[in-house]
Parts: C-alpha cells; structure tokens; sequence
C-alpha cells in the first residue's frame, strides 16, 4: 500500500498536521536521549512526581494506587496451580481474564514508581521483580504461544494487553531485563492480526480512531524502551491521522472513525460517540502530547490548536452543568457510571491540554474548567485522574481567583452535529439533546452484552436536562432501566414485544460462520446487522440561524429489515419492522415544537403504534405533581424544584401515566450488578389502534413551564403538517421555520421552496435572515423564494446566489459536498 502511504503523507502536509514531526535526528546519541525522556515523561504522567505527590489534593489519589497495589499482591499470592497469576482470574479461555492479569500487574508497578507511597512497596526491587517475574509467566503459559492466543475479543489481543504490557515496562525499565521486552514486543506486534506485518494498516477498519490512538501510542511507548527512532516516528505518522477533519467526500483509507467539521465525532464507522470513544481519544492524544514534551520527536504546540477546536466545538456543548449528554454515548449508556464520571475524564484532559497552549487558547481552556466546575451539580472526583500532576493543575485552576469561570460556548445556542445526526439546543435553563438516524449513522448501538434493549434509540429519542438537577436521578443508566424500551421520549414505535440478542441467539452475537456473510464475533456483518445497524432513509437534519434551529427526520425501516426481506439473511436471523412517521423539531427560547405527520404502523403491520412525546423519571421518595387541563399537561417534581410543560397544538389527545416502575439494572447489561432500580416514571404519549390510519399531531414541550405558562395560548402556531411539509411561525421572535419533504414546491407563509430541506427565516427590523440546509446531503442546490419585494444580499456565504424574480427574491445555495450544513445569508 505504498501508493496509499504517499497519499497520505501527501494530505498530513497539506493539512499542516506533518508539521508537527520534524525530519530526523543528527545522532544516536539525541535518539538515544528523546527516547529516555519519553519515558521519563510517561513515567511522571502516571505515577506523578514528588512535588506533585506531597501536595494534600493528591493524597486520595496515592491512597488508591496503594490500595490497588496491595489488594492485587494479596490476590497474587492467593493464587493456585498454574492456571491463575492472581486468585480468581483462571487462565486459559478467558481473555477478560488474561487482560485484567497484565492490568493488575501494571498496578503493581504503578505503586513502585509512585513516590509518596511507603517504602516497602514505592522503589522495592523485590516488588518490582515479582511483577517481571509475572510477565515472563503469563508469556511462558497464556501469551506468546500466537497458535493459542487471539481467542474471544480482538480488543484486548491488539490494544488491551499491549497497553497494559508496555506501561509496564516503560515504569520497569530500568530493571527490565532487555530480552524480556524484546521478546513482548515481538509478540505485540504478531498480534497486530489486523495490521499488516507487525504494524499499523491504516486500511483496516478496526485501526481507527480511538482504537487508532491507543495502538500507536502503544508502540510509541515500545519504540521508547529501545530507543527505536524509526518505529516511534511511524507511529506517531500513523497516529496523526486522527488529527485530520474527516471529509466525507474525500475519504482517507475509506474511513469515517473521527472528528468533522461540525464538531461530530464518530466511531465504529456510523456511531456517534464523542462520549465514550471521542473522549478516549481526547484523553489518549493528549497524554501523547505530554509524553512527547521535549523529547524532539514531535512539536506538540502545532497540534494543539486541533485539539483546542475539538474540545470548544465537540465536547462543550455536549457538556450540561458538568454532565455527558446520553445521546453520544453509544453502548455506554448501559453502564453504571455516569455522565459526571464521563465529564471528570474531558476534564483532565482540558487540564492538561492548557498547560500545552498557549495565550488565549490556554486561557479560555481555564475558564472553562473553572465553568464545568462551577456548574455541575455532583463533586469531581480526581481520585479517578489518570496523573497525580494533573490532579495539582486542576486543584490550581480552581484556586487561582484571576481565572474567571467562563463557557466556550454561548449560553443560548443550537448546534447541529448533522454528520453524526445528532442536534443540541442550549438555553440558560434547559438543554435539548436529539437523536436520530440514516442510511449514514446507526439506529443504535449493541455489542458485547451492552445496551440490550437499544432498538429505538436513534429513532427521535430527546433527551431534555434541567438546569439545577442531579442528573442522575433524570438520566443515565436508570432511565434506560426504568422507561420502557419502546417508550423512550420523542419515539415512535410499534406494539411488540422484542428480544435482546442473548435472548435470540445464546450469545452476545449471532453466530454463523458458514453463510456466505461470515457471522462472528468481529465480522464485519455482526457490525452492519447487530451490533449499529443504520436506516433506509436519506433524510436527517436541519439548519440553524443564530440561536435557533430546524431539525426533520423519517422514520425507517434498518438495514436488516430490508436484507431479510430480500432473502440476504439467514432463515434464523431475527429482524424488526419499524414504524412510520415524519417529523420536525422547531427549537426556540421557551418552547421546543415537535410536529409529527404521517405517524402509524408500515403498511400491512397490523400492529398498534405508540409515541412518546415525552418520558421522564423521578426517585421514588420525590414529590411529582401531574396536572392536565385542556390542551395542556404539566410534569413538576415538587421535591427536586423541576418542571416541564406540554401544550397540544394539534392532534388527539394524549395518554398521561406516572407508574412506580422496579427493574434491575442487569436488564440493559449483562455486567451491570443484579441491583433492582425503583423509580416513577412519567409519561405523555400518544396511542393509535392496530389497523388505525396513519395520524397528525403537534406539540410544544416548555422546560421550567409555570402551571400559568401551560394554560397561556402559545406563542408557535402550525403553518402545515403534512408528510410533505412541516411549518411553524412564532410572530413574537419573527420566526419562520419548515422542513420539506419531498420533490416539487412547497409553498407556505410566503416562501416557496423546492424538493427536500430545512430553512429558517427571520424577520428583524429591516433585514431578513435565511438558513438553508439539505438534511438528505444528496442535493446539489436548494432554492427558496422569497414572496414580496425584491431584496439583495448584504452579507452571508459564498454558497449563497440571490437575485430578482417576479414577485419575490430567489435564493439558491450550493449544497453540494455540504454534508448537511447550514447556508446563511442576511437580505434587505
């Protein structure tokens, strides 16, 4: 692959990114020198320094590392026969079990190089030799015999074992004995099965992103302790291809895993995941920068403003009052730890990525970790740093009164992460997070045990935060436990029941070799009919103006429906129809206008359609009030100080629950502990018969909504809902706001617009604002007619055209190769 190595190269330096690896060295000798303080540098990033480990801020932190340490040298000297390194992990099988055996040995090293931990374990030879004795045991036994190893998860054979293993060394390595590392780095390399020849193979589709990060990190670690030039360098080449803003248009390697323009994160190559995988590499490029500090293998401050946009533009507005939003968390939903937990880790990442910046740039980055601070409503816990010195930065930071708290967005803002198709809505008050799915981006995402019950998560699911709330007790893994799979909010969906992939098949996934698809573990169909199966659908997105946004979608059949249908899929494969419907988002300042047309069950289902215009939990002991008037409903969780509103424009009406619902956590992932989970579940949904025809309806959702605000006529009135044509206007902000649907005009409150797309139009003193989207990403052009007097542009992009026509203003914009972005221009 020489020519696609070229080409490479070729866009790294186009981008700038090449940069930030200089030519070579003029001697061992400086080699020699960049690789000791690698290590030295890693060495300091994870068992801190001795400055940084008297400071008190950092004591909870040694406390653990000792703990930890012990615990695993008790297990180690437990442990029976020759088929466990560490009581209770046999080997042999169990992959789980010999990567947890290499990390417990990490641990112990951990505390040997840890200063501020006691002296029989902090700098103890014997300490240290057990843990190197341990590593030529499980090489001996469980390792380096390649015939016998690589069973069971590809992750822990090419990323998990290897990270453990080389951290290990690096905190070893003047005591390592050099065949023992040459001999683990052989074989790390012969496990790399999805590379090419011991290496990377940047045409792999499991060497991406996040996985991409950890692997060449890996091997810039393994280059260190050999003080091998050539090998550091090419990983680090590798590895600075997730610096790249992924074009979809222009795709390197045919990879989609990685960070877009719009600030979209994506991994697995249709999953948006800023929160789980986009933060792992957030975290793990960061810690490169830190390791590669001053040694001459890599300028870090030419990287830095790459990384800066990700955390302003990718992470900051998925981030409320110090809380990772649900809807790019992927799989991670289903477990235990929450979205503040998820935050801690962006945060240390933040921490240290000021102290590589510079100027302004490191200046708002303070600020904001002062903000995140300032606003989440749970303790940070930097016992859970990675580094006792990033644990000293922060608690600096925080203490240091010239540092203002400030966001690195503004408080009112929609954003529109349409390559992930996802949107966020942010006021002061309340932020909107919403879900959705194509023929681009999955419906969901299972794997290994996780997210059991996933089916509806990309199909309109919102998620509305609260300001002032623990979220906690609004969101995370209890939500998902509580509220019913197929009553998730904002979803549409058919009446039946469903099963979880265990339930199917007796397995996390669905076994089957032998068919012409090659259903295992890792295939690649696991991934495009089990695990993140996308939509049929072309249609997801919207535009925004200003402060405000448009957002549509159509509901789908996936991927698997429509190949089992076809005869594509096994006899024994299990697919799900979905149900019908089209549907708009208006998001505003107050108010949040749902419209929903065409709604129903596929034709010939025969199934009855429930959807939910909302879902919301409580703790069991909290006070909620429920009030329903005409046209009107009001949630308020009396104890807790948070209330919503919901006013009915049009439709019929709604069915109001507030259950007590108990379930155990397990019932969405089979590691979460069997802990039973009871909460009040509210709920406002409409219901259609089987048989019935499809329906129409619309909706407000007023977040802090007083009982007087509710009763109030609303402020949005529905210009048209149609499968065809969603509209609405709200005279009191000028506003004028639709998504079409289909080919041909679509005329409403004096605009004309032709085929599929999302516009805004506002009205402010003499000036007119327009924002123009194509939610499909398949049009060339879009064009709106303006009915009246002719106007002319006075500001806006280069795509836009406006010029005369009879009775109106014509606007075109260029929406080729824009993946879904907003166009705006201002007219007079």
């Amino acid at each position: 692959m020489e020519m696609s190595r070229r080409r490479l190269l070729a866009a790294l330096a186009a981008t700038g990114v090449l940069a930030a690896v200089p030519t070579g060295w003029a001697s061992a000798a400086e080699a020699d020198a960049g690789a000791a303080r690698l290590i030295e540098n890693t060495v300091g990033i994870f068992a801190g320094t001795a400055a940084a480990n008297s400071r008190p801020e950092t004591a909870a932190k040694l406390a653990a590392i000792e703990k930890t340490a012990r615990t695993n040298l008790a297990a180690l000297d437990a442990a029976s026969g020759d088929g466990e390194l560490f009581a209770g992990l046999p080997l042999g099988t169990s992959d789980p079990n010999l990567n947890s055996s290499f990390q417990r040995l990490y641990e112990i090293a951990l505390a040997t190089r840890t200063p501020g931990i006691p002296p029989d374990l902090y700098g103890s030879p014997a300490v240290q030799d057990r843990v190197l004795d341990g590593l030529a045991w499980l090489h001996t036994r469980f390792y380096g015999d390649q015939s016998k190893g690589y069973y069971g998860n590809w992750f822990f054979w090419e990323i998990g074992i290897s990270q453990h293993v080389s951290k290990t060394l690096v905190l070893l390595a003047e005591r390592a004995p050099a065949e023992l590392t040459a001999t683990y780095i052989a074989s790390m390399d012969a496990y790399l099965r999805n590379g090419k020849d011991g290496d990377v193979d940047l045409d792999s589709r499991f060497h991406t992103g996040a996985n991409l990060a950890d692997i060449t990190t890996n091997r810039i670690l393994q280059g260190a302790l050999t003080a091998d030039e050539a090998r550091i360098r090419k990983a680090l080449t590798d590895q600075l291809t997730v610096f790249t803003t992924i074009d979809p248009y222009a795709l390197d390697h045919g990879v989609t895993d990685g960070y877009y323009a719009d600030g979209s994160f994506i991994q697995h190559a249709s999953v948006a995941y800023t929160g789980s995988y986009g933060k792992g590499l957030l975290t793990r490029v960061v810690q490169t920068l830190k390791i590669l500090d001053g040694t001459g293998f890599a300028h870090g401050d030419e990287l830095v403003p790459t990384v800066f946009g990700w955390v302003r533009d990718g992470f900051a507005p998925l981030i409320f009052e110090g809380w990772m939003m649900e809807a790019v968390k992927g799989r991670a939903v289903s477990r235990t730890g929450s979205g503040y937990d998820d935050v801690a880790v962006v945060v240390e990442a933040v921490v240290d990525l000021a102290s590589l910046a510079e100027g302004e740039r490191a200046a708002a980055l303070k600020s904001y970790v002062k903000y995140v601070r300032s606003t989440s409503r749970a303790d940070l816990d930097t016992a859970a740093f990675v580094s006792p010195v990033s644990i000293v930065r922060y608690a600096d930071i925080l203490a240091d009164a010239t540092v203002p708290a400030a966001d690195l967005n503004p408080p009112a803002r929609s954003v529109a992460f349409n390559a992930m198709e996802r949107t966020v809505h942010r006021r002061p008050g309340y932020a909107f997070a919403l879900s959705r799915s194509s023929r681009r981006i999955s419906k969901y995402e299972y794997m290994s045990g996780e997210n059991l019950r996933p089916w509806f998560q990309g199909d309109g699911a919102h998620y509305l935060y609260l300001s002032g709330q623990d979220q906690t007790q609004a969101f995370g893994v209890d939500y998902f436990t509580t509220v019913s799979p197929y009553g998730l909010a904002g979803v549409t969906a058919p009446v039946e029941p469903r099963r979880t992939v265990p339930e199917l098949y007796g397995l996390p996934y669905y076994d089957n070799p032998s068919h012409p698809l090659n259903f295992t573990a890792s295939s690649e169909s696991q991934n495009t009919y089990v695990y993140f199966p996308t939509a049929t659908q072309a249609y997801s997105g919207g535009a925004v103006l200003g402060a405000y946004g448009a957002v549509g979608w159509v509901a789908s059949d996936d991927v698997p429906w429509r190949d089992k249908q076809a005869g594509v899929l096994p006899d024994d494969f299990v697919a799900y129809r979905g149900a019908r419907a089209t549907r708009s988002w208006f998001l505003l300042d107050d108010e949040i206008a749902v419209l929903s047309a065409g709604v129903g069950d596929a034709p010939g289902g025969g199934r009855a359609v429930t959807t939910t215009v909302d879902a919301r939990i409580a703790a069991a002991g909290d006070r909620v009030d429920v009030t329903e008037g005409e046209g009107w409903v009001r949630y308020a969780n009396v104890t807790r100080g948070a209330a919503v509103g919901y006013v009915r424009l049009d439709g019929p009406a709604p069915k109001v629950r507030l259950d007590t619902v108990t379930r155990s956590r397990r019932s969405v992932r089979t590691a979460n502990p069997d802990t039973a989970v009871t909460k009040q579940v509210f709920s406002v949904s409409i219901e259609q018969a089987a048989g019935a025809e499809l329906d129409a309806f619309a909706w407000v959702l007023m977040p802090h909504a007083t009982a007087s605000a509710v009763r109030a006529p609303s402020a949005v009135r529905v210009l048209a809902n149609t499968p065809r044509l969603q509209a609405v206007r709200h005279d009191g902000l000028g506003l004028t706001a639709l998504n079409t649907f289909t080919p041909g005009a679509h005329r409403t409150a004096g605009l004309t617009v032709d085929g599929p797309a999302s516009v805004l139009v506002r009205k402010e003193g003499g000036e007119t604002s327009v924002a123009v989207s194509d939610p499909t990403t398949g049009r060339d052009t879009v064009s709106v007619v303006l009915h009246g007097r002719a106007l002319r542009k006075v500001s806006g992009d280069d795509t836009v055209r406006v010029s005369a026509v009879p009775g109106g203003t014509r606007i075109e914009a260029v929406t080729r190769h824009g993946y879904g972005r907003s166009h705006l221009v201002t007219l007079r």
